[in-house]
């Protein structure tokens, strides 16, 4: 005997009544969606494990909540349309906001972080290379006003105290004057006695951070690589990948050459940004070796 199936309709609890007071919502939505995106940078594509958010305003306080598998499934199509640009961006809001019209939805944002890779050639090593990863943000939005986007990057490069690196030579000076004092000097003597003893004091660096921030317009290119070149050279020490003694040498002279207090940082990157983007906002941290804190400085402020 077949057992006949009994179907009813399911339960829609969202379209019921209010259970607390009804009130306008700025953003209702999601955060920390899991999301494979494809990106074109220096004409090459690579897949990267993105997490979203996303939300819409719900301003109506007559609706009880927002429709969010459809924000979901339109996120999930904007994924597969890849690859990533601002376009993008703006057209998979603006399907958002058609989405929940319904609701009285006038704007919705996205936000996307994501790491980027690049490989990196050694300083001086032929044929010598490794992978970099930079934290990448995307923030956009749609409203009655429009579309706005703004892009972050996280760079690493290392950082050597002016200070400490002036009391390491005055040491080092008066070591010598003291084991030499101010008579003639025997070259290969001076020099044997450097090799044994240059480290008898050493400035102190640290890794650090320039996080940048970028307006783009809907028909901006992300150029995300070029925005770390510029940085990068701006700092003139970019943190290494695969090294060998003689690129590990390299990196100490740049080092050397390069002595930067946090705020020299930030108003090295500050200028070189300036000529391309005069609303960028540059925040550089120094994770000190000297103290349990850190050391921080900001330039500019976007629109």
């Amino acid at each position: 005997m077949k057992r006949e199936s009994i179907s009813s309709p399911l339960p829609d609890v969202a379209a019921g009544p209010h259970l607390g007071s009804p009130l306008p919502l700025e953003w209702v939505g999601m955060q920390g969606i899991a999301l494979p995106l494809w990106l074109e940078e220096g004409g090459q594509a690579q897949q990267v494990h993105a997490w979203a958010d996303v939300q819409v305003d719900l301003p109506d306080p007559t609706v009880k909540g927002i429709h969010m598998s459809r924000l979901y499934l339109l996120l999930d199509a904007f994924a597969a349309a890849q690859p990533l640009d601002a376009g993008a961006l703006a057209a998979v809001l603006r399907r958002m906001v058609d989405s929940h019209a319904d609701c009285g939805s006038t704007q919705a944002r996205l936000a996307l972080a994501f790491p980027v890779l690049r490989r990196q050639p050694a300083l001086l090593t032929a044929g010598l290379s490794g992978w970099k990863s930079y934290p990448v943000r995307l923030q956009a939005s749609v409203s009655p006003q429009g579309f706005a986007l703004s892009l972050t990057v996280e760079v690493g490069y290392s950082s050597t105290c002016p200070c400490s690196a002036a009391l390491a030579r005055q040491l080092l000076a008066d070591a010598f004057a003291a084991r030499f004092g101010a008579g003639g000097i025997d070259g290969a003597a001076a020099s044997t006695w450097l090799r044994e003893h240059a480290s008898l004091a050493t400035p102190h660096s640290q890794r650090s951070t320039a996080t940048v921030t970028v307006p783009l317009t809907e028909q901006a290119e992300l150029d995300l690589f070029p925005l770390i070149d510029l940085v990068e050279a701006a700092l003139a020490t970019p943190l290494q990948t695969a090294v060998r003694r003689a690129d590990e040498q390299a990196f100490g002279r740049l080092n050397g050459a390069n002595l930067m207090y946090v705020e020299d940082a930030a108003r090295r990157v500050q200028a070189a940004l300036a000529p391309y983007c005069a609303q960028a906002r540059v925040t550089v941290r120094h994770m000190e070796s000297l103290h349990p804190h850190d050391a921080v400085a900001q330039a500019g402020k976007l629109a």
